[in-house]
């Protein structure tokens, strides 16, 4: 048993399921896919669910990953105890109606004892008290002393999780030693003390529960396999938690530098050492994987983890930013299995900054508040800080409660805590309400906007305007003023375009007395434009204040001229491809206009050409545009096209772009081609049966694909040694000749060589039956002169079967052939491959005559070889 890091574990784990015919998949996102049941994934069965039930088809019936994890039921405790953690990663290995008991228990008990070489004593296996199935395979197959297997009950030895596939677990239990126990003479796993720690959980999905008592056998027999890392590490490392793990231990190590404390010396301190490192690595993970800080959702997990570990930075007196410094040695740790750190490196780091930073402007400003706080309570003769001050602290300035209650205490107040919950309750009825109500913005009758007015929007004609605050929105309620985060603001008029229609919200900005608000999204609902905003400066904003609302002008510029390049691109179609081409969806955006259409096949490059040149030259024509309000019925009678999925009024806004284009559509629009620039076809595909899509640019999105392309074109002249751009296709086309030719002459001198080496291979040549087997290395070959070789024995010896080891650039490898004669025989090179791979952990496989397999470990060769005559030989009729 030896010392692992984390990181080799990993890879292990992978690969010894690897070598069983497992497809490893890399870990899902943290984010679920296609699963509202779910926050965070939280499991490593979490993604496959939908193979268990059938839903969907797995890439293959064995997969084995490990799993990136996040749970935070109990975040409040992490920190004060080494055993809580947020982030962890799962091992598994997984079988969709493939293998179960026997190969999932033996494959569990040879990784651990022979690829860990953890002594086999020091695990003890439980199992469902009534599974003698399980029993049977433990004792009397793997040969695990009875007296180490033990019997658990429904409650430790049986997944279940209401109706549907269910059935009993085995779990394995490593031995910590006597030190750890209880001092019990029974004390076996299932004891509460720390002695036994569970390292692997095979669950055995073979019954399903009706909720009625009843459990029938399933026609397909699952295997989910789990095992902790972190877990594992320790066992493997000698230390007592996850925290002492290398990996982990290098961001306690940072923290601690940072801090200037040393961990292990103060049990107050440990605590937020803790706390810092798990929520590093946890923050890290989930940044990386699209989740951003919010106040809600996954969102809101990920914004109470940083601002805890700031939180619990300003208990270790750290008086500065630090989490960018320790969530960088996370990257580190865990790059090399997860590259997109690495790749996502400046984006992470980014994003951690802003949120300590914001959060610091928050902890000053509490501060301060709370102080006066408890100068009031005091001054009053009062013992208790009041639960609605406390509240007011955690619901207006994001103060934590728990910092409150801290620096309360350390005044000799104490908090008004059933005060405190009791609004804290009173607040989440009235947000469940709230969302009830606006349910994502998408009916505003009768719900928080039911009593604003509709906006007024002038931004067809400015792109500035002076405007009233009529609300603000805050976490699915309304406020009268707010001074941090995000939140939406709804203007009695708006120059904001909202999205609708397949074009974007517009961006800008909203300037008030006291602050400048970035807008980074507008939507609408039922004609109440909303402001998506952000306070990032000190200032404030309420109610009832004047504001000037501008929008974006280079931003919204690109978004009008790829709409009304997506109009010209539809008239275009349908005079290339027909008249029953018909809008299918679209968006469009300041960097690309998308356009689905109905059509029946792929584009043509001839059809790409034909309307690319329309539109182009409705845009060099440079036609004025127009924009014109009118009855519905007297734009249907002029023959206007409605955009897919827009809903209309009596009165609609008709726009006429180009000379043939005229649709109903309520975006923003050039009011001449000619701004338009130049248009591109970026690509061409496939959404659904019957439906095409196309990608464009325009204007300076044209300017930059030309200006890329120019550059890669330029870095292919100078990789290729031409002078000039325009040669290189001869110089391709001379440098192709030149491999072909060399190609021939490294094949002549394969041939060469292996017939050089012929007569010593075939000198150990042993005869099993009809047949005659050459099994030996290929020494000084590479694998294509190796396969020369087994071609040129093949081709002489049609009764030959030859199989080589050939070990070169690091890389192990293993051919076979057979000859006709031979495969006649039964010789199948495939399966004899992959067998003699599988003695060095590899593996492979291959046709009756030809086959190649990859191998692991190198000192096994001979014995590898070795092999092929017993395994050649059972094959043989």
């Amino acid at each position: 048993m030896k010392w692992t890091s984390l990181n080799d574990l990993r890879e292990k784990y992978l690969a010894f399921f690897e070598s069983k015919g497992h497809l490893r998949l890399p870990s899902y996102p943290l984010v679920p896919h296609n699963d509202p049941s779910l926050l965070l994934i939280n499991s490593g069965m979490a993604p496959m669910k939908k193979f268990f039930t059938g839903e969907e088809e797995p890439p293959r019936n064995r997969v084995c990953t490990c799993q990136k994890c996040i749970r935070t039921p109990d975040l409040e405790r992490v920190g004060h105890t080494a055993r809580h953690g947020t982030f962890f990663e799962m091992l598994g290995n997984f079988s969709f109606g493939d293998y179960f008991k026997e190969e999932a228990i033996a494959w569990s008990w040879e990784f651990l004892t022979e690829w860990l070489e953890i002594p086999g004593e020091l695990l003890w296996p439980s199992i469902y008290e009534n599974d003698e199935e399980a029993y049977d395979i433990w004792a009397n197959k793997i040969g695990v002393d009875p007296a180490h297997i033990v019997r658990l009950g429904k409650a430790d030895n049986f997944w279940e999780h209401g109706t549907g596939p269910c059935g009993p677990c085995s779990e394995i239990y490593f031995d910590r030693g006597i030190k750890y126990g209880c001092g019990s003479p029974d004390c076996k796993p299932g004891c509460d003390c720390d002695r036994f720690m569970e390292i692997w959980n095979n669950v055995f999905s073979q019954f399903n529960n009706d909720c009625n008592g009843n459990y029938t056998e399933l026609a397909q027999k699952n295997i989910d396999t789990g095992m902790g890392l972190e877990r594992l590490a320790c066992v493997m490392q000698g230390v007592d938690n996850m925290f002492e793990v290398d990996t982990i231990r290098r961001v306690i190590d940072k923290t601690c530098e940072i801090a200037d404390k040393s961990y292990g010396a103060n049990a107050e301190n440990d605590i937020s050492i803790r706390v810092i490192t798990d929520h590093s690595r946890s923050a890290m993970f989930m940044i990386s994987d699209g989740v951003i800080p919010s106040n809600e959702g996954r969102g809101y997990v990920l914004r109470r983890i940083i601002r805890r570990a700031c939180r619990h930075g300003k208990l270790l007196g750290i008086d500065h930013p630090f989490l960018v410094d320790t969530v960088t040695v996370s990257i580190n740790e865990s790059c090399g299995a997860y590259p997109e750190l690495d790749e996502k490196r400046d984006y992470i780091l980014k994003v951690i900054s802003m949120e300590e930073e914001r959060f610091a402007a928050t902890i000053d400003a509490g501060l301060n508040i709370l102080n006066t706080m408890i100068a009031d309570t005091k001054n009053a003769d009062k013992a208790v800080l009041s639960g609605d001050d406390a509240f007011k602290l955690y619901d207006t300035y994001g103060f934590p409660i728990d910092l409150t209650r801290e620096i309360a205490e350390e005044a000799g107040l104490a908090i008004d805590n059933e005060r405190f919950t009791t609004l804290m309750q009173e607040q989440r009825i009235r947000a469940r309400e709230a969302r009830a109500n606006i349910s994502g913005w998408a009916n505003a009758s009768g719900s928080l906007l039911a009593d604003l007015p509709k906006t007024e929007f002038v931004g067809y004609d400015v792109l500035e305007a002076e405007a009233k605050v009529l609300a603000i929105i805050v976490d699915d309620g309304l406020v009268d003023q707010v001074n941090e985060g995000e939140f939406t603001l709804v203007l009695d008029k708006t120059p904001f375009y909202g999205e609708g229609g397949g074009q974007v919200g517009d961006v800008g900005t909203i300037e008030a007395d006291e602050v400048n608000l970035p807008v980074f999204d507008t939507k609408k609902t039922d004609g109440i434009y909303l402001h998506i905003c952000e306070i990032k400066t000190p200032g404030s904003i309420k109610v009832g204040d004047t504001v000037c609302a501008k929008v974006g002008v280079k931003r919204r510029e690109a978004v009008m001229r790829n709409h009304s390049a997506a109009h010209l691109l539809q008239n275009a179609l349908r005079s290339v491809l027909g008249d029953h081409v018909e809008q299918a969806g679209s968006f469009v955006s300041d960097t690309v206009c998308r356009f689905d259409f109905t059509h029946f096949a792929a584009l043509t490059p001839e059809e790409i050409g034909q309307v690319e040149a329309l539109v182009n030259a409705e845009i060099l024509a440079a036609n004025e545009g127009s924009m014109t309000e009118m009855p519905i019925d007297e734009a249907k009678a002029m023959g206007a096209m409605a955009l897919f999925g827009e809903k209309y009024g009596k009165t609609v806004r008709v726009v006429r772009m180009g000379s043939k284009s005229i649709e109903l559509c309520g975006g923003t629009h050039v009011d001449n081609t000619g701004k338009i620039g130049l248009f591109k076809i970026v690509s061409e595909s496939s959404v659904a049966a019957g439906v095409r899509r196309i990608e464009a640019v325009t204007g300076d999105g044209v300017l930059a694909l030309l200006s890329h392309k120019d550059v890669l074109l330029h870095e292919v002249a100078r990789e290729l040694k031409v002078p000039d751009v325009n040669d290189i296709v001869k110089k391709v086309s001379a440098l192709q000749g030149e491999i072909a030719t060399a190609k021939k002459e490294i094949e002549a001198l394969n041939a060469k060589l292996a017939g050089s080496k012929l007569d010593a291979i075939l000198s150990g040549a042993k005869t099993v039956g009809s047949v005659m087997l050459i099994a030996a290395r290929a020494e000084g070959m590479n694998v294509d002169m190796a396969r020369t070789l087994t071609d040129e024995i093949k081709a002489k010896y049609e009764n030959a079967v030859v199989v080589l080891a050939i070990a070169a650039d690091g890389k192990l490898n293993f051919l076979a052939a057979a000859g006709k004669a031979a495969v006649a025989a039964g010789a199948h090179a495939g399966k004899l491959v992959g067998a003699v791979a599988a003695v060095t952990g590899g593996k492979g496989g291959g046709r009756p005559d030809n086959a190649m397999a990859g191998g692991r470990d190198a000192d096994k060769i001979d014995e590898a070889l070795a092999s092929a005559e017993a395994t050649l030989a059972s094959m043989l009729k």
